[in-house]
């Protein structure tokens, strides 16, 4: 299975799980301590376009200093994030987006390989975040686990010093590919609203 087919492969769970995503559920809480399921929402279309243009070479700023500075999420918040992800899915989908160096958003140059693996992290991380918070459960293909847990370990460390990560959560061995995942993030998968 090669890297473009794994992010539609990723995508797929989480435009499920944003589709059932009620309106009385986007002041939930999630395992991110800083996003309700608005917020959350909001930082995927924030950082979406970024993504996107990481894929194409093409260095996409994002609207503001923070995605806290804007609001996104007005008027079919759902379909907005839904033609976001099949962008950014369309983008990584070719040999070329994998391949040299990229921008995400910024001027530091990052290898594309390790770009492309942060966004399979993201689908397959915030879709668990979602899942969890609306009452849902995220499927992800064994593959697809397989390749997100060795980008995290590869990335945990950076993460946590970003802040992207919280510090690491204790997980058994023999946990699932995802639950060990999360513990890399810094989420708890026993997390509950």
């Amino acid at each position: 299975m090669s890297d473009t087919q794994l992010t539609a492969r990723a995508a797929t769970p989480l435009l499920e799980i944003i589709r059932n995503i009620k309106p009385d559920q986007l002041d939930a809480p999630t395992p991110c301590a800083e996003y309700d399921v608005r917020r959350l929402l909001n930082h995927l279309l924030f950082w979406g376009p970024s993504l996107e243009g990481a894929a194409r070479k093409e260095t996409v700023p994002p609207p503001a200093e923070s995605d806290s500075a804007v609001d996104l999420t007005g008027g079919d918040w759902a379909a907005d994030v839904e033609t976001q992800l099949n962008r950014i899915v369309d983008a990584w989908s070719k040999p070329r987006a994998w391949a040299g160096t990229t921008h995400m958003g910024g001027p530091t140059e990052l290898p594309a390989a390790l770009v492309g693996g942060m966004v399979l992290s993201e689908l397959v991380v915030h879709g668990w975040d979602l899942a969890k918070a609306t009452g849902q459960h995220l499927v992800v293909a064994d593959d697809v686990a397989g390749e997100v847990h060795k980008e995290v370990t590869k990335t945990a460390t950076l993460g946590r010093e970003m802040g992207a990560y919280g510090p690491e959560v204790p997980v058994p061995a023999s946990s699932s590919t995802v639950d060990r995942v999360l513990g890399l993030t810094g989420r708890d998968p026993a997390w509950t609203p």
